[in-house]
């Protein structure tokens, strides 16, 4: 696994993560970058159920001001940790050990992007999730929310005040993004 671009482009992240726990795969995580492009500049970024924390490692690297990773598994922590200090990453971020609900309501802060990539059986996750930004000002104007789910599940259009604006597939992964103003 490898930073695409930016900073720290090509430089590799420890990737062997823990059971049960699925990254996001250098092509689909170039994919996503190229369609976010500039708007990753000095943005609030979310990266939720976050593993080995390449999505947010690769928004810092391509000048995220703030990453937020949050994933409910300490050797999932604990790999975002020392692949940040193999960067020697030392601010701009804050890891969040703990279920991915639970540290929405902790962080008091809108995002510009917020990427989330739970489980792909945890549709209870998928929901909460929908649900969170659906209901509430979490996303800035013009904020986008990316979902990474099963081709074979299907998101709803809608969810409160936001809406799917694009959806992709690639392999056995899809992205449904997702804001309440503009298009990614």
């Amino acid at each position: 696994m490898r930073i695409i671009s930016g900073k720290f482009k090509s430089r590799r992240l420890k990737a062997t993560p823990p059971p049960g726990i699925r990254p996001t795969s250098d092509k689909l995580r170039e994919t996503l970058f190229n369609i976010l492009g500039a708007r990753v500049e000095r943005a609030a970024f979310l990266d939720g159920c976050a593993g080995v924390g390449a999505v947010g490692i690769e928004a810092i690297s391509r000048g995220a001001a703030f990453v937020h990773f949050v994933d409910q598994s300490r050797k999932a922590c604990q790999m975002i940790r020392e692949n940040l200090k193999s960067l020697e990453i030392e601010e701009g971020f804050k890891i969040l050990e703990m279920e991915l609900v639970r540290a929405l309501r902790t962080v008091n802060v809108p995002f510009d992007i917020a990427d989330v990539g739970p489980p792909y059986e945890r549709v209870d996750l998928f929901d909460a999730v929908q649900d969170w930004f659906g209901s509430s000002q979490w996303l800035t104007d013009g904020g986008v929310l990316i979902l990474e789910h099963s081709k074979r599940k299907v998101l709803p259009d809608s969810s409160g005040g936001v809406r799917k604006i694009r959806s992709l597939v690639q392999g056995d992964a899809a992205l449904a993004f997702y804001s309440s103003l503009g298009e990614p």
